[in-house]
């Protein structure tokens, strides 16, 4: 299993940009896949799930209204488009995957230990 974040850089506040996690050596459908981030000094945070099967996403209050998240399945590839960038923003973002649903029962996915798989980080950099 192997998961890889790519398309971090440096924006302006105002910015965008669009990151993608690629997936491979399972079988995409049956998970979900969540970004988190890491801003230096803080805790990972959950920033968004989606779920493979039928593309349905959650996001964390910081990201409602800037963030998007999508899949490609045919190309096992999640991307997450991040408009509006504030300076908080900045952060090392993380792609991981877990076996089922982003929500269930009621629960939604938001520890580090609700995930499977993890990919490397992508920096994200918002200054002027």
């Amino acid at each position: 299993v192997q998961l890889q974040a790519s398309g971090g850089g440096l924006v302006q506040p105002g910015g965008s940009l669009r990151l993608s996690c690629a997936a491979s050596g399972f079988t995409l459908e049956y998970y979900s896949i969540g970004w988190f981030r890491q801003a230096p000094g803080k805790e990972r945070e959950w920033v968004s799930c989606i779920n493979s099967s039928d593309g349905s996403t959650y996001y964390a209050d910081s990201g409602v209204g800037r963030f998007t998240m999508s899949s490609d399945n045919a190309k096992n590839t999640l991307y997450l488009q991040m408009n509006s960038l504030k300076r908080e923003d900045t952060a090392v973002y993380y792609c991981a995957a877990r076996r089922g649903r982003c929500r269930r029962l009621g629960r939604l996915f938001i520890n580090d230990k609700d995930y499977d798989y993890w990919g490397q980080g992508t920096q994200v950099t918002v200054s002027s």
